[in-house]
């Protein structure tokens, strides 16, 4: 089951959904992952393990955290090597002063955007999908 590749595609049918969910980022020195967190992301660094999860289980497990975001799932079939399609939306977020971390799952790709910027990023987004549809 491949994806799609073709950027104007991608960016006229993609239907971004915003997640509830507060999200944050956190490292651990080694790869111990604590018994019962159940992160949305585990990436082993040279430096330690990072992890994506949501708030309140930084909070509930006492792990230090940074930067409080939002997961936007861009819901389109996004293959693995579509070539501009993260560099587009980074770009429009980046000219609004937002910073964005991506993340390529095998069907979708997702951005954690600061969280107070939620609703900014999801206009953004409409905009690119309406200006890619003319």
């Amino acid at each position: 089951m491949s994806g799609i590749t073709d950027l104007e595609q991608l960016l006229a049918s993609m239907s971004p959904v915003l997640d509830p969910e507060t999200y944050v980022f956190a490292t651990l020195p080694d790869q111990n992952v604590p018994l019962g967190l159940a992160p949305l992301l585990v990436f082993q660094e040279a430096e330690g393990t990072t992890l994506i999860l949501t708030k309140a289980h930084a909070l509930n497990f006492g792990i230090a955290h940074q930067f409080e975001c939002r997961r936007i799932t861009l819901n389109v079939h996004s293959a693995l090597e579509a070539v501009g399609f993260i560099a587009r939306i980074a770009s429009a977020l980046a000219a609004a002063g937002m910073g964005v971390n991506p993340v390529a799952g095998f069907f979708h790709d997702h951005i954690f955007v600061p969280a107070a910027r939620a609703a900014d990023a999801m206009e953004l987004l409409a905009d690119i999908t309406r200006n890619a549809n003319k």
